[in-house]
């Protein structure tokens, strides 16, 4: 039986759009996870809920759409950074490898060294790209659970009056209005902080993956990605948290309370809250970080060969026209 002819590796267009696509596909199964720890991540300690008490909340006064509190932008958001990931991770994968073969080295396999470097460049740009996405999905999320806290307001006549949830557009537009476009650039310092948490993943899987592949002889399966996802990101997302923490609440700050740099909001949570402020969220962060990874990695692969069959035949019947 012929083996499976090997895809080549080297199209960046073609794996960042199945990054993206593999991104958007794990954003929408996890999604109300991400809500659950947002929210957790910006409310105050006396507000804190228990996860199972937090989805009863949630459910009971908003009903399940919810756990879906801006997943347009984050599905906009994640399509859009895991293409300008993807396309510059490869790219510098591409170089790395090239220099590789005109040095001569034996393997073109990413070094540990490489596979940082490839994630740092990959994830600067992308933060700097898509940091305004992520401001605008972060007030949604959190905004319509504080309107929904205080949706019933009272009329003159005495009837209920329901406010108006937020739509990707008008907190768009309400953030440029009220507190002008810097306010898309908060918490750009904590973001490439983050990096590392990219960084961390895609090195410790790209290495796991390189050993399995020398032991096995052949390429890793969808399962087997899933399962060095899920590792990479738990390792990384545990120990990067506290940033993320304060990345989330220095997206909902808005002028009219005092500019913290990043150092000044962990001092501040840590006296108000303990070590343990630097943590609220972490349960559904964590396993919706790790689902998300997973889920990508078994799905990128799958895609991206999808995306260059699909890319062949439509140049061959472009050619054949």
């Amino acid at each position: 039986m012929a083996s499976k002819p090997a895809v080549p590796q080297n199209d960046n267009v073609a794996h960042a759009l199945a990054g993206a696509g593999g991104g958007i596909l794990s954003m929408v199964l996890t999604y109300p996870l991400i809500t659950l720890s947002t929210r957790a991540q910006v409310e105050s300690k006396r507000a804190e809920t228990a996860f199972l008490a937090a989805v009863r909340q949630i459910v009971a006064r908003e009903g399940v759409s919810g756990l879906y509190a801006g997943l347009d932008s984050a599905v906009f958001g994640i399509s859009v950074t895991n293409f300008v990931y993807y396309y510059w991770y490869e790219w510098t994968r591409g170089f790395f490898e090239a220099a590789a073969t005109r040095a001569g080295r034996a393997s073109k396999k990413l070094t540990t060294v490489e596979a940082m470097i490839a994630g740092a460049i990959a994830g600067s740009a992308t933060v700097i790209l898509t940091n305004p996405i992520w401001v605008v999905n972060t007030r949604m999320t959190t905004r319509k659970g504080q309107l929904e806290k205080e949706q019933e307001t009272t009329g003159s006549d005495g009837a209920v009056e329901k406010k108006k949830q937020p739509t990707t557009i008008g907190t768009l537009l309400a953030l440029l209005k009220d507190e002008g476009p810097q306010a898309l650039f908060r918490g750009v310092v904590p973001a490439l902080v983050l990096v590392i948490n990219p960084i961390l993943q895609y090195t410790l899987f790209e290495q796991m993956k390189n050993a399995y592949e020398r032991r096995r002889k052949r390429n890793v399966t969808p399962t087997v990605a899933f399962f060095l996802g899920a590792i990479g990101k738990l390792f990384a997302t545990t120990i990067t948290y506290p940033y993320i923490t304060v990345k989330s609440q220095m997206h909902v700050a808005d002028d009219g309370q005092k500019r913290e740099g990043m150092t000044q909001a962990i001092r501040r949570v840590i006296k108000e809250e303990g070590y343990a402020g630097l943590y609220k969220g972490i349960g559904p962060k964590v396993t919706q970080s790790v689902l998300t990874a997973a889920f990508l990695f078994a799905f990128k692969d799958v895609l991206y060969e999808q995306t260059v069959k699909l890319r062949g035949a439509v140049a061959r019947k472009a050619i054949k026209a």
